[in-house]
């Protein structure tokens, strides 16, 4: 019991910690209202591409494809709206390309047995590939619509919404697939999956199916990330979100997820999200050049997956 509490306070701690730090180093303005909802809005994107990661990583896999997922996604959004297609149908269409993503992933790893980490390095390049031949290998232009006010900033009219609409709808993906992992047999069967795929196949389980399903899901959630992507950027940009997966990655490895599979957590990936989030916020503010928060960030993430891989080395002594 203290062991699962300690691993659910820790990230939480953690957030804290990087907060109160970056509170007394950097400029007031770092703990004003209004940063503090820009830090929510920069997160959302990560935090819900990490939302499906996290299904990935508990069913013991990994996606490299992400951030070209999240590319191909904001293609996809510009490119509908160009043509005149409804603002719903688009967004519907921009997740739908993830979906196909994860499905061709998922197919691959299943069917051929292929390791999901080259799966979806190869898959990287391949939706990349097809995001800039789908523009074309230029941004796309598109017409304003609501999409573009999910992530923007809040009108005076707007006010009483206290964040934007894709950080709410972060938190609301968030809660279900919380109840999805951990009050539902297919969530039980994904940690299943994850602690022990040959014991998982003999108590019955049909791992191929919840693979299938983890790799679906997350890259649609990923897709869903390019929406919110393309919320920010109001175009479609094919060279976007590049080098994206390693935040999201980091995000569940950060919040207690182990790459062995079997453990993590929806809470442990948000909070890792915004660990981030404050850390770049942070050292932005504080004028230091990004390649301090490259190594920053590149350390907290060898730090974490080291911590984890000395945990599960003292469960097994």
């Amino acid at each position: 019991m203290w062991k699962r509490l300690i691993q659910t306070l820790g990230p939480i701690l953690g957030l804290i910690g990087v907060y109160l730090l970056f509170a007394a180093l950097a400029p007031e303005g770092f703990t004003s209202a209004r940063n503090l909802v820009t830090i929510a809005r920069q997160t959302a994107i990560v935090g819900i591409a990490a939302l499906g990661m996290t299904m990935v990583i508990i069913a013991g896999g990994i996606d490299l494809s992400v951030g070209s997922i999240i590319a191909l996604s904001t293609v996809a959004v510009a490119s509908t709206l160009a043509a005149g297609v409804p603002a719903w149908l688009a967004a519907l269409l921009g997740i739908c390309a993830g979906v196909v993503c994860g499905l061709v992933t998922g197919l691959i790893v299943t069917r051929l047995r292929v390791g999901p980490f080259i799966v979806t390095l190869g898959m990287l390049l391949a939706v990349r590939g097809a995001a800039k031949g789908l523009a074309h290998e230029q941004k796309v232009d598109a017409p304003v619509t609501w999409l573009n006010r999910l992530l923007g900033a809040l009108t005076e009219s707007d006010r009483w919404m206290l964040l934007p609409p894709g950080v709410w709808l972060m938190l609301i993906l968030a809660l279900v697939v919380a109840v999805v992992l951990r009050y539902t047999v297919l969530g039980r069967h994904v940690f299943a999956v994850g602690a022990n795929e040959q014991v998982a196949r003999l108590c019955g389980i049909a791992v191929d199916r919840v693979k299938l399903f983890v790799f679906a899901a997350g890259a649609g959630m990923a897709g869903l990330a390019g929406v919110m992507q393309f919320s920010r950027l109001t175009v479609g940009d094919p060279t976007v979100a590049s080098g994206l997966e390693l935040d999201v990655i980091a995000a569940v490895v950060i919040g207690g997820g182990s790459l062995s599979g079997g453990e993590g957590s929806v809470l442990g990936s948000l909070v890792g999200a915004f660990i981030m989030t404050v850390i770049r916020s942070g050292c932005s503010q504080m004028g230091l050049p990004n390649w301090v928060q490259e190594i920053v960030t590149g350390g907290i993430i060898v730090s974490a997956v080291a911590l984890d891989r000395l945990r599960h080395a003292r469960q097994t002594d």
